[in-house]
């Protein structure tokens, strides 16, 4: 069964330096058009493959609240008359600070959305602009205020680290300003250079000064301690949460559990069946006018890769791959599968195996890649 479902709605009042998401500028954009094929998705997905409840809806993006107050009262009606969902479930919209008004704030809220998770970054103002973001930390302030006045408690932030002229110090500032917030969750990630961004075209040109390998995991080591140090649980690599907030959208991935994905460039993954659509409007649009699914890519995972997704993908967590659900799952335990992977991960203390989990040593959480890398067998 289904518990999950991921929304994209790919519009973007402007565009980061970083960002290699499926976007566009939302002037002059066919939304309501979008919109329409969205529904048309969502009910063709439905009718193949229903479920009965889902515990976690997360709209992204893009910027879904880049939509007009109209729009945004369409998408939310949308989703609620055809995602079966409870008032217990999590439902996520992201946001950027400054862009998202009041009356926005009570669209969501009256419609039940009940977490917001913000795009921050930084607080420093000079490096927001430097990295294309059109907010400043007070926006930040302002918009996590009001958010909370119109009745929202579960609010995350996302923060960057490792960025184009970021000292330690700096980064230091950003975290402790954002415990100000006193906000429910924390996400923060190191930037990585992707392909068609404009950090990629500077990073080519040797005009982009990113901070050296030693300062960027100084800075991850002080993300960990920092958050552990205010109450923060870390339960993921790059996520963290006051008890009861971890984010069900996120585990859902780190779970390997299916869900389904809705919009252009959106990724899903139904019995056993890893999807992506289309990303260009038209080409997502056009099939879905002749009722059919706008799929540009599907894979049907071979067992084996099954069993890779479930080691590198539960690695991630803190708490690690359960050894018994392993089994329950494939029939076999990871030990019998991946035994001289595990030993060797183990010999480099990269990995540790106790109380039926194998999990990321604080080491291993430094050089998580290469552990993921030595789980996909030949």
């Amino acid at each position: 069964m289904i518990h999950a479902a991921y929304v994209h709605i790919p519009f973007c009042e402007h565009i980061c330096h970083y960002c290699d998401f499926n976007k566009v500028f939302l002037k002059g954009q066919p939304v309501d058009d979008y919109l329409s094929a969205l529904e048309k998705e969502i009910k063709l997905t439905l009718s193949k493959t229903p479920t009965k409840s889902l515990n976690s809806i997360f709209v992204g993006g893009g910027t879904p609240t880049a939509l007009s107050e109209k729009q945004l009262e369409r998408l939310c009606s949308m989703i609620q008359h055809h995602l079966p969902f409870t008032n217990e479930a999590e439902y996520t919209f992201e946001a950027n600070p400054g862009d998202l008004t009041e009356d926005k704030l009570k669209v969501l809220f009256d419609l039940g959305v009940n977490r917001l998770s913000f795009g921050v970054q930084s607080f420093n103002d000079e490096l927001l602009k430097r990295i294309g973001r059109t907010h400043k930390a007070e926006d930040v302030f302002r918009s996590v205020e009001a958010a909370k006045r119109i009745g929202f408690h579960n609010i995350s932030i996302d923060l960057i680290y490792g960025l184009p002229g970021q000292t330690i110090e700096d980064f230091n500032q950003t975290i402790e300003a954002s415990f100000l917030l006193e906000t429910t969750h924390f996400s923060g990630y190191s930037l990585i250079i992707e392909p068609k961004t404009i950090f990629y075209q500077l990073h080519n040109k040797g005009k982009l000064p990113l901070p050296d390998e030693d300062d960027e995991a100084a800075m991850y080591d002080l993300l960990m301690n920092q958050m552990e140090k205010h109450g923060y649980q870390q339960y993921e690599i790059s996520n963290f949460s006051k008890k009861g907030y971890e984010s069900r959208h996120n585990l859902t991935y780190w779970n390997n559990e299916h869900y389904y994905g809705f919009g252009a460039g959106a990724h899903s993954y139904i019995n056993g069946v890893r999807r992506s659509n289309y990303g260009p409007l038209k080409k997502y649009m056009t099939p879905l006018e002749n009722h059919q699914f706008p799929i540009m890519d599907e894979s049907k995972l071979s067992e084996k890769e099954m069993w890779e997704e479930e080691m590198f993908l539960g690695l991630r967590k803190i708490k690690g791959v359960s050894i018994e659900h392993f089994i329950e799952k494939f029939g076999k335990s990871p030990h019998v599968i991946f035994e001289d992977v595990i030993n060797e991960l183990v010999k480099k203390e990269l990995i540790l195996v106790k109380d039926e989990y194998i999990s990321l040593t604080k080491k291993g959480l430094f050089l998580g890649n290469e552990v993921f890398q030595a789980f996909l067998l030949n």
